[in-house]
């Protein structure tokens, strides 16, 4: 008996999920978050085995280098789906609109999409950003500890190694964090590093806290502000305030 290919709600809702969770691995580089907590998918749409999504970004003139990095890895990983055919994914409302959406149906890349304009390549962004996720999530373990135990001194995080951090959120993020890096996950690993894995030394401990402290708010901030700007431009978003 010859059956016909259909495509039922189910499937159809089925693989909407798929692509939409797909969408989390996509990070904002400079705000480290998913772009579906940060309300930067529009829409995403199933036909069968194509798959249409279009991005919004708080404003017009987000860097068209970022906007260009997150519609790229959107389409990788929607790509990357085991029954993707056909991945459409366009940048709504921004200034390069256009070109960045030209550039991605082309499969043109960075350079080939910016020309001239693409003095650095996105790697090198990428990796920028990426170190400073890990200094974000490092301050936030090591803060924690010293919050729960009065009696530790920011010197003694010296020694503080992977091992002796909690079973919690903060540990698995920091410890995804130092994957994508290269660093290890070994219990005796050293927490406080740079992003080589080099301990600082002990009497830089209270300063190098306090740069980290600095970058991880900085992150944080420049979050709560996107969400804010994403809210009022398109009022219909809903998105986490903090």
């Amino acid at each position: 008996m010859m059956t016909t290919r259909m495509t039922t709600p189910t499937t159809t809702t089925s693989r909407h999920d798929q692509a939409f969770r797909a969408l989390d691995a996509v990070v904002d580089p400079e705000l480290d978050e998913p772009i579906t907590d940060l309300g930067f998918v529009r829409s995403v749409e199933v036909d069968d085995d194509r798959v249409e999504v279009h991005l919004r970004l708080p404003t017009s003139f987000c860097a068209p280098n970022f906007a260009y990095l997150m519609a790229s890895d959107s389409k990788d990983v929607l790509t990357a789906l085991p029954w993707t055919g056909h991945v459409v994914v366009e940048l709504d409302d921004h200034h390069d609109s256009d070109l960045i959406n030209a550039g991605l149906a082309a499969d043109a890349g960075y350079r080939g999409t910016f020309v001239h304009e693409a003095d650095d390549s996105l790697d090198v962004l990428r990796v920028t950003f990426q170190r400073k996720a890990h200094t974000a999530a490092m301050e936030r373990v090591l803060t924690r500890l010293l919050l729960a135990d009065p009696e530790r001194s920011e010197i003694d995080l010296h020694g503080v190694t992977i091992g002796d951090l909690p079973a919690d959120d903060a540990t698995a993020a920091l410890l995804r964090r130092r994957a994508v890096i290269g660093l290890g996950e070994g219990a005796d690993l050293p927490v406080l590093v740079d992003h080589t894995g080099v301990a600082h030394p002990r009497d830089e401990v209270p300063l190098r806290l306090r740069m980290a402290r600095s970058t991880r708010i900085s992150i944080e901030g420049n979050a709560h502000f996107c969400r804010g700007l994403l809210r009022t431009r398109y009022p219909d978003t809903s998105v986490p305030a903090t």
